[in-house]
């Protein structure tokens, strides 16, 4: 297969801090499921700290940062809070997305094209701290050429819509793919990405170099274990 020579898995451990939460127990730990997680092979560990705190809490981002021997990796919204706990915990790169009041998971890309200034803005306090910024945004010409602001080194296009249609959305992402490395900017991928599906995208659109998966991942460990569903992942990358 042509393209990058090794893809980088990131596995989102946020649902791990779901189940804590559902108990207001202090187990289990994601830390500990990074730990595993990262003595499987992964590449990173991606979070989510949500504005409702839903799952991921500022002292797991601290912990994380402490102990992650790979790289952390932590989306959050462009707001004044998350400014505020991104510059206080710098973690290795903040992946900016998009958050709606009520949503259940993130329902869209960034809509960078119409926030381009706030966005840029954003991202110059970040790159000025030494933080590696990404852009989560739907698989389009525009986004991605609004994306090519300083201080964005990456892109993490969205799956969701490839979740939820299959093949016909492939062609969509490969282009994406290519339009967003001729700009210099480094790919990811993410959202609804499954053991059944990913293998399909990492032909179709081989430039993608970092797959950030977490429910189905997680929602594989409890059946198979986390190391298992981490090499599970991994073999479809390879």
């Amino acid at each position: 297969m042509n393209g990058i020579s090794h893809r980088r898995l990131g596995v989102n451990v946020d649902h791990v801090a779901t189940l804590r939460q559902a108990r207001q127990a202090r187990y289990p730990d994601p830390l500990a499921a990074a730990l595993v997680a990262e003595r499987a092979g992964a590449s990173q560990i991606t979070v989510h700290i949500r504005g409702d705190r839903r799952h991921i809490q500022e002292r797991d981002i601290v912990r994380l940062a402490e102990s992650v021997q790979t790289l952390l990796n932590v989306e959050a919204a462009t707001t004044s809070e998350m400014e505020e706990i991104l510059l206080r915990t710098r973690p290795h790169r903040v992946t900016l997305v998009a958050e709606r009041p009520g949503e259940v998971t993130t329902e869209g890309g960034l809509d960078v094209a119409s926030q381009a200034d706030v966005v840029a803005a954003f991202c110059a306090r970040l790159h000025a701290a030494g933080i590696h910024t990404a852009l989560f945004i739907d698989p389009d010409t525009a986004q991605v050429d609004a994306s090519a602001i300083p201080g964005v080194d990456m892109v993490e296009l969205n799956t969701a819509r490839y979740a939820e249609e299959g093949g016909r959305e492939l062609g969509r992402l490969a282009r994406a793919t290519e339009r967003a490395r001729s700009l210099g900017l480094a790919v990811a991928a993410g959202h609804g990405l499954t053991l059944h599906n990913l293998r399909a995208l990492a032909v179709a659109a081989p430039e993608i170099e970092e797959y950030n998966i977490g429910h189905a991942l997680i929602a594989d460990a409890v059946f198979l274990g986390l190391e298992t569903s981490v090499r599970r992942y991994l073999e479809l990358l390879a």
